[in-house]
């Protein structure tokens, strides 16, 4: 196995790691670890290149530390990703060897499941390191976290409507959900059990099948959920869906959902509040997953009594986030960044 340093500005460090027993190419990311060692799920996916590979990983990391310090972990940002696909590429071998990988970096990075990884391949690079979380057994284990995730966004979801929509009952309210993964679906039971009418869509179409079938969901194109009308847009697939041509195409009141980095770009933000649009930023909607995985990592007793404290706690920080934006009638997206700074500053001091 051989790991490298790339140099990548405003990041601690970014390593690539090779392995050619196994086939493992894959890049782990650390962006901070001022408030602690630096946390964040492993994520597979079949990336057209290793600078695609490399630009996702630098900023999912990044995205970690804002959400943590949002939630107020002792824990910094980092992130790791693996190139390939996890239906036809993934085995036993590879997640061994990436492993020893995170155990080389000796603590200064805890990895847990994301995108195409399993509580179940947790257990098999836990073989090879301690610093893994999400595991399914266990005196801590915290399991799958996209339960816990999916709430967060839920608890997001509920007070943007009440400020932008008059309530926060989604009773009745239409919800388009882009992307059916762990934790999009456990968001459509959610809004199921609250009455909501969703709209959905995935690129894998079994999922978007076992939606329509199980809460009467109403399919659309992938490319066709932009067009929905609806009072809520759930982006809950990968990054980046929000940019300057799907902003204009919506057709909603609020945006609140569970995917990482939403926002093509800064100014996205921006174009998103001229349109009257009420953005839940996502590293405050989506940390519930890392609070769960957080309490494994921290040995806490109680885990469920404390996992339900920092929700809550995300939720107070959710609504002074929006109170400062309305204030200042200025993104969400802005107004978090600026508040998640000030977090960073005072507890780094």
């Amino acid at each position: 196995m051989r790991m490298t340093d790339i140099e990548a500005p405003g990041h601690e460090r970014l390593v690539r790691v090779e392995d050619d027993a196994s086939g493992l190419r894959a890049f782990i990311a650390i962006h901070s670890t001022r408030l602690g060692p630096a946390a964040g799920g492993l994520r597979m996916r079949p990336y057209e290149s290793e600078q695609a590979a490399i630009e996702d990983v630098l900023r999912l990391s990044r995205g970690m530390t804002f959400k943590n310090a949002a939630a107020g972990l002792p824990l910094g940002g980092g992130k790791a990703v693996i190139i390939g696909d996890p239906a036809a590429d993934k085995s036993p071998e590879l997640l061994l060897a990436f492993g020893e990988a995170v155990e080389a970096l000796g603590g200064r990075y805890w990895t847990a499941e994301d995108m195409g990884m399993s509580p179940r391949d947790m257990e098999i690079i836990a073989r090879r390191t301690a610093h893994v979380a999400g595991l399914a057994e266990g005196p801590h284990a915290s399991g799958d976290p996209s339960p816990v995730t999916a709430q967060g966004v839920f608890n997001a979801m509920r007070i943007a409507a009440r400020r932008r929509l008059g309530s926060e009952n989604l009773s009745g309210r239409a919800v388009a959900v882009q992307g059916l993964g762990h934790v999009g679906e456990h968001l459509c039971r959610l809004l199921h059990e609250a009455g909501a009418r969703l709209i959905v869509t995935d690129v894998a179409r079994p999922a978007v099948e076992r939606a329509v079938a199980r809460f009467g969901a109403l399919a659309v194109s992938p490319d066709e959920i932009y067009d929905a009308p609806a009072d809520i847009f759930a982006p809950c697939a990968i990054g980046a869906t929000l940019n300057e041509a799907t902003i204009a195409r919506l057709k909603v009141k609020v945006v609140a959902g569970a995917a990482n980095n939403q926002l093509a770009t800064p100014e996205d933000g921006r174009r998103l509040h001229e349109r009257g649009i009420l953005l839940a930023p996502d590293f405050v909607a989506n940390g519930g997953g890392i609070i769960n995985v957080a309490a494994e990592i921290g040995r806490i007793p109680d885990r469920e009594e404390w996992v339900a404290e920092k929700l809550a706690a995300l939720e107070d920080t959710l609504e002074r986030i929006l109170s400062r934006a309305e204030a200042l009638s200025c993104s969400p997206a802005e107004v978090a960044e600026s508040i998640v700074e000030e977090i960073l500053s005072r507890r780094a001091a």
